[in-house]
């Protein structure tokens, strides 16, 4: 074989192995991403550590779902009073007139069992002389006013006169065990006002919706997590959930990440590719104090640059600062709607309203 043989074979053999190396360089760097055990904890949005109370066990994980006074399991009843919920805003209102007081131990006992009639919230309230306040019933407390309301509207729609005849007879039947008397406001005029509640909680109940696209590589569930925690989402009671908690905890998150439900139950989550998880923000139930929105695009704009990927609509069309300034815009009319209506944006009128 002469030298020019023997350099050609060598360059061929050079170039076979480059082209070997290329492939699985390509192989590998396609692979889902993958959480890395033991990484160093980074710091979340705003220098807050990962660390951060609202992290640790026994939190009460919030809920874009769950609009009600949130009790931690096992706490009820060790001293903890539930205040009022029920407001002439946007409640059917009505005051059961006692003889006499009345134990928190039999108005449970009286109490119809379903707490909904219909579609909406259906509450019984006593009135405690020693706080001066409002509470949901409990034992060992002697009560000497009651009052039982029903939620005029909700995302279900508005009260109906079925729903509200329902109202009457359970709260009828609740007056009739505790020997109170009680009037009923007409119910014509009462459907009318939920109607009108419903008209204006419809044009003004808004919801946002962005997704990040990989434009590289795919991700695994536990990649998605793992960065997500690192600009301050919170895992979820619900595989493939997360949520960003609000800087008040006592109230709902401010935004939820999601992605594929049945990668997050995979036997084997790392094996498992996706493509994009979805971002969604609930204004009405945001507290406008909180600056949502901006904390919302802060976490999305950061994984974006570190996950390599894309934000954009439900579409696919990715979103450019001046659709992201001009939906800011509109959010803030959207904040001064509801504050002119006493039903400020993450208030729990809002958040029962828009439930």
């Amino acid at each position: 074989m002469t030298n020019l043989q023997i350099g050609l074979a060598a360059m061929g053999g050079a170039v076979v192995l480059a082209v070997l190396l290329y492939n699985r360089w390509s192989t590998q760097r396609n692979l889902p991403r993958r959480s890395q055990v033991g990484a160093e904890p980074e710091p979340a949005l705003g220098g807050a550590p990962l660390d951060d109370p609202l992290s640790q066990g026994g939190r009460i994980e919030p809920s874009m779902d769950d609009f009600e006074t949130l009790v931690p399991q096992g706490q009820a009843g060790a001293g903890l009073v539930l205040r009022s919920q029920l407001d002439p805003l946007i409640d059917v209102l009505v005051s059961l007139v006692l003889d006499h007081p009345v134990a928190g131990e039999a108005v449970l006992a009286a109490m119809p069992r379903s707490r909904r009639i219909g579609s909406k919230p259906f509450a019984v309230e006593a009135y405690h002389p020693e706080s001066a306040s409002w509470e949901l019933p409990r034992p060992g407390r002697q009560y000497q006013a009651l009052q039982a309301g029903v939620q005029l509207a909700n995302r279900s729609g508005a009260l109906n006169e079925i729903e509200f005849s329902e109202f009457v007879s359970k709260t009828q039947a609740l007056a009739d065990q505790l020997a109170a008397h009680v009037e009923f406001p007409d119910m014509m005029a009462e459907v009318a006002r939920a109607r009108e509640l419903d008209q204006f909680a419809s044009e003004h109940d808004a919801q946002i919706a962005f997704k990040i696209r990989a434009t590289r590589a795919a991700w695994s569930p536990g990649y998605i997590v793992q960065q997500a925690e690192r600009v301050g989402f919170l895992p979820g009671a619900i595989p493939g959930r997360m949520v960003l908690p609000a800087q008040d905890s006592s109230s709902g998150p401010l935004a939820v990440l999601q992605f594929e439900i049945l990668a997050a139950l995979d036997e084997d989550p790392d094996q498992s590719a996706l493509l994009e998880f979805d971002l969604l923000f609930d204004i009405s139930r945001s507290a406008r104090s909180e600056n949502p929105y901006a904390r919302l695009l802060e976490a999305a704009q950061a994984l974006e640059i570190a996950m390599e990927g894309r934000l954009t609509d439900e579409r696919g069309v990715p979103l450019d600062a001046r659709v992201l300034d001009q939906v800011s815009g509109e959010l803030e009319a959207l904040y001064d709607q509801l504050d002119s209506r006493d039903l400020a944006a993450g208030s729990l009128l809002a958040r029962r309203l828009f439930s």
